[in-house]
């Protein structure tokens, strides 16, 4: 298994789709099992291309996981002598088996081996309803998935201090970069001094947002607007959705530094820039974009030089968790939290809140409270009946 990167970009949409359908139809090209390529427009092969491009256009994220799972299901398939073509459930099922208890000699967590049996589900899906009749079933259909928790998270958490910590850590490479490129301006010392301003400026987006990583890496400068007196950035999320947030100052000061010195190093303005926001340039001066596994090493190593004792365990989506976390302490209500994640149910906003079985956030404190607050200054029971005229009257 190769390791998935973000390609060389050319220029605008139809550039990335080009660049796309290029790297997905030498990787289905490569796939074990599967019939050769007759040439028509329905083979399997170009059928398993257009699948993939149907998921890189709603999420570069989930793309890159189908063609991992699918490349596995395939190598498995080979291993049992088995045509995909004509699996059946109880084969599927052998093969859920085998993630479960190994594969590789590494036992898949219920949420990995759930993904992939919905890769393949969807594969089929496609091909069930293209081949006209050449695959006549779904046989992951028949499989019972492994249940997932949704209400717990195995994602490596941040406190709001790590998250400072993080953002000072990022501070300071960029401080110290800008001095070595001052004292010795060499091309590799300016090209590090980017990358920080780079990082940086991608550690605000995600800790002040809450984003996930792809809808930021994702991301075009032409995707930086305005609105109702806002700056913002516009995305596409999860679900497909165009979505627009504000862009706060502390985000906009690490985006704006970076820019700048990006339009600087191009010789032009930062109106003038054109591309993924968070860039990377080749040897031979091709643009490209910033990909998901470089943020991840980058990151554990930042979280590593800032003291943080679990950087071995971070992603970027601790980022997020610790925003849905920081939000709900800090009283933001549930609901607004939710709309700025884009989650369709407020659960799965709660499964992100880690510090939602706080004591301290238990209802009973301010129903206490308030009830404490009622009691100062009234009267006693013993006095509320010496008061009460019906007492009285029943005494009598």
């Amino acid at each position: 298994m190769t390791t998935e990167t973000s390609p060389a970009l050319s220029t605008g949409p139809a550039g990335e789709l080009a660049t796309a359908t290029r790297e997905f139809a030498a990787w289905a090209a490569g796939l074990p099992g599967l019939p050769p390529d007759d040439g028509s427009r329905y083979s399997i092969r170009r059928l398993t291309v257009a699948w993939t491009l149907e998921s890189w256009r709603r999420s570069r994220h989930t793309a890159i996981a189908h063609r991992r799972d699918l490349s596995i299901f395939l190598d498995w398939c080979v291993r049992e002598r088995l045509d995909p073509l004509d699996a059946r459930p109880t084969d599927l099922a052998q093969f859920q088996v085998w993630r479960e208890l190994g594969a590789g000699g590494r036992a898949a967590k219920p949420s990995t081996v759930a993904r992939a049996l919905a890769s393949v589900s969807s594969w089929y899906t496609h091909l069930l309803a293209n081949t006209n009749g050449r695959v006549a079933h779904n046989p992951a259909l028949g499989v019972k998935r492994p249940k997932v928790n949704a209400r717990t998270s195995t994602t490596a958490g941040l406190t709001l201090d790590e998250v400072d910590l993080l953002l000072a850590q990022a501070d300071a490479e960029v401080a110290d970069r800008t001095e070595r490129l001052k004292a010795a301006p060499t091309q590799r010392r300016h090209a590090r001094y980017l990358a920080a301003l780079r990082h940086r400026a991608l550690l605000r987006l995600l800790a002040d947002l809450g984003l996930r990583i792809n809808e930021a890496l994702e991301r075009d400068i032409a995707d930086l607007s305005y609105n109702a007196g806002q700056r913002t950035l516009r995305f596409v999320d999860k679900g497909g959705d165009q979505r627009e947030r504000a862009l706060p100052a502390h985000t906009l000061e690490g985006i704006d530094d970076y820019l700048a010195a990006r339009a600087e190093a191009a010789g032009s303005t930062i109106d003038a820039l054109v591309g993924p926001l968070f860039a990377t340039t080749g040897a031979d001066g091709t643009l490209g974009r910033l990909a998901e596994p470089n943020v991840f090493v980058w990151l554990r190593s930042l979280a590593a030089a800032a003291g943080i004792p679990s950087a071995g365990r971070l992603s970027p989506h601790s980022l997020r968790h610790a925003f849905a976390t920081g939000a709900r302490s800090e009283g933001v209500p549930l609901e607004d939290v939710q709309d700025a994640m884009g989650h369709a149910d407020p659960r799965t906003t709660r499964r992100y809140d880690r510090d939602r079985h706080n004591l301290d956030r238990d209802p009973a404190h301010v129903l206490g409270k308030r009830r404490a607050s009622r009691r100062v200054g009234s009267a006693t029971p013993a006095e509320a009946r010496e008061d009460d005229p019906g007492t009285e009257g029943d005494a009598a």
